[in-house]
């Protein structure tokens, strides 16, 4: 049974914001279970690359075998479809940064203020790089949307940065929260800049952080530098961690999103991922028990409002680009 396309972007939107939101309360219940942010990070890594490098190993031999010396380049041993240098920014920022900084802030601050800081403030820091790496022009509207997620974001993260004059941490993981979201947009501006695939992006940035992370990890741990705690875990916390954090956080939920964005395009797809604060708020409240103060609400309103006049700024573009484009060839039909 063959589903249609427009009920396969439906599944994929469903899908992607599901695990988007599933990762920010599964992240901050992690983190009063056994397992260091270190841990994790690893179990997500090794997760990913059972599926990934296997599928990345296939994809460059059959590039090779089809096109010969004319194929395109490679790396790490033939397990990334793209080149060194773009694997290791790639791999860099989305895969080894922005893993830990998001696991270690979990350890520190609230799943409610995780579902603000990082997939809100996520527009801030792709418009501010895109700007400076991409040159894209700033509008009016734009500007309107980015100071209101700042404004939420103060909001949620001021009161924890004034406690830790009294001596509360719960700001350490709002920064690191922000500093995770800064990381995936980095990621994501260089992905757009050298125009690579999704896939293949996704394959890359986990051969890497798999051939850096892994024997870093083990080197770590076994001079002491860090703590590990895998060995006194339960099986099935760690089974748990490499299949959603691994399979879902970074395969799936990577897959699924590029569907989303084939079926519905990006503005229709930002606006269906602007529910992921909302709903991983939400679900810090029901599930974990997490408290919903004034200002977690007013913040997570502004966040997702400033996200959503940046789709409408979008939006008005592209349709002002369309009614350019007919009135220049009146002899065709604008669908």
């Amino acid at each position: 049974m063959r589903f249609s396309p427009r009920a396969m972007g439906l599944l994929a939107a469903v899908v992607t914001v599901t695990i988007w939101t599933g990762f920010i309360v599964i992240a901050r219940a992690s983190a009063q279970r056994t397992l260091t942010p270190f841990d994790i990070a690893l179990l997500r890594i090794t997760g990913a690359s059972l599926v990934l490098l296997p599928w990345g190993w296939w994809m460059v031999r059959r590039r090779v075998a089809a096109l010969g010396a004319a194929a395109p380049a490679s790396s790490l041993a033939g397990l990334s479809p793209l080149p060194l240098r773009t694997t290791a920014l790639l791999g860099t920022f989305g895969g080894l940064l922005y893993a830990l900084l998001a696991y270690a802030g979990f350890f520190h601050a609230p799943a409610t203020h995780a579902s603000v800081l990082m997939p809100g403030s996520l527009p801030l820091w792709t418009a501010l790089l895109a700007a400076w790496l991409l040159r894209d022009h700033i509008t009016p509207l734009r500007a309107a949307g980015l100071a209101l997620i700042v404004a939420g974001d103060l909001l949620v993260g001021g009161r924890s940065l004034m406690a830790a004059f009294a001596g509360g941490d719960v700001w350490k993981g709002d920064v690191l929260f922000m500093l995770a979201a800064s990381c995936w947009a980095t990621y994501s501006v260089l992905a757009r800049r050298h125009a690579v695939d999704a896939v293949q992006a996704t394959i890359a940035v986990t051969a890497f952080a798999c051939l850096v992370y892994l024997p870093s990890y083990a080197l770590l741990v076994a001079l002491g530098a860090i703590s590990s705690r895998l060995s006194v875990a339960p099986w099935t916390e760690i089974v748990f961690q490499m299949v959603f954090q691994g399979g879902g956080s970074v395969v799936i939920s990577g897959i699924s999103f590029t569907r989303m964005i084939q079926h519905f395009g990006p503005v229709r797809s930002t606006m269906i991922t602007a529910l992921v604060p909302g709903l991983s708020a939400m679900g810090a409240v029901f599930f974990l028990g997490e408290p919903m103060h004034w200002n977690l609400v007013a913040g997570l309103s502004l966040v997702t409002t400033g996200i959503l006049l940046g789709v409408l700024r979008t939006n008005r573009a592209r349709s002002a680009t369309t009614a350019v484009a007919a009135q220049q060839a009146p002899g065709r039909t604008v669908p």
